[in-house]
């Protein structure tokens, strides 16, 4: 089989969210001697980014998404087994995500993580309803290069330009890149409290990272 046509196929089973068909495509692109970093920067890749686009207008549904990721990281972990040691397990950047403390709603932030870790970003979900001191002691803890907060409702808002001063005072607004989303929120917002950047679905969120640390 041919380079592209692999290609082709991996991001189709991606979409189909067809576990046992990208691991046997996995297999046999290896097989045949091809780079595994190709099939998992193109074909997989593409395919994520495409289901997530699906997400984003509403045409698949999150438990779609979420076997479809599984199903990739199957087939990611088939093929770094042929990567040079020096190459398996870099990540982009290492990313303290959670809702907003005082907001219980979770899902959207649950794609986020899922399609960072998707496109080799590091991510500590800490949740829903996350205090604010919760962030600011996690962040130092794992010396994370990203904040990123949701909010879905205009209540709990205010938590997010909390966040930002208590970064401040604990010395790390300079180390770290701020992110806000989030029904409730706009890049006006993110822009008025400080944030490095407003994100408004999750293949938006992980483009602007990508940009910042690839």
């Amino acid at each position: 089989m041919e380079k592209a046509e692999y290609m082709k196929k991996a991001a189709q089973c991606v979409i189909d969210a067809d576990e046992d068909a990208v691991k046997a495509l996995a297999r046999q692109y290896l097989d045949d001697g091809y780079d595994p970093i190709e099939m998992i920067e193109q074909g997989l890749s593409d395919g994520i980014r495409k289901l997530g686009d699906l997400f984003d207008r509403g045409e698949v549904f999150l438990p779609h998404l979420i076997i479809a990721s599984e199903a990739m990281t199957s087939a990611v972990g088939i093929l770094e087994k042929s990567l040079p040691k020096d190459q398996v397990g870099k990540k982009l950047a290492k990313v303290v995500l959670g809702t907003i403390e005082g907001d219980v709603h979770d899902i959207g932030k649950g794609i986020v993580a899922t399609m960072l870790r998707v496109y080799g970003f590091e991510v500590i979900d800490l949740g829903r309803d996350v205090p604010i001191a919760t962030f600011v002691e996690k962040a130092k803890e794992v010396d994370a290069q990203v904040v990123g907060t949701s909010a879905l409702m205009t209540t709990t808002m205010a938590g997010q330009k909390a966040l930002e001063k208590a970064l401040e005072e604990a010395g790390l607004r300079d180390r770290v890149t701020t992110m806000v989303g989030g029904a409730a929120t706009t890049e006006h917002w993110a822009a008025k409290i400080g944030a490095n950047f407003w994100a408004e679905s999750a293949g938006d969120t992980v483009m602007k990272l990508k940009e910042i640390f690839s």
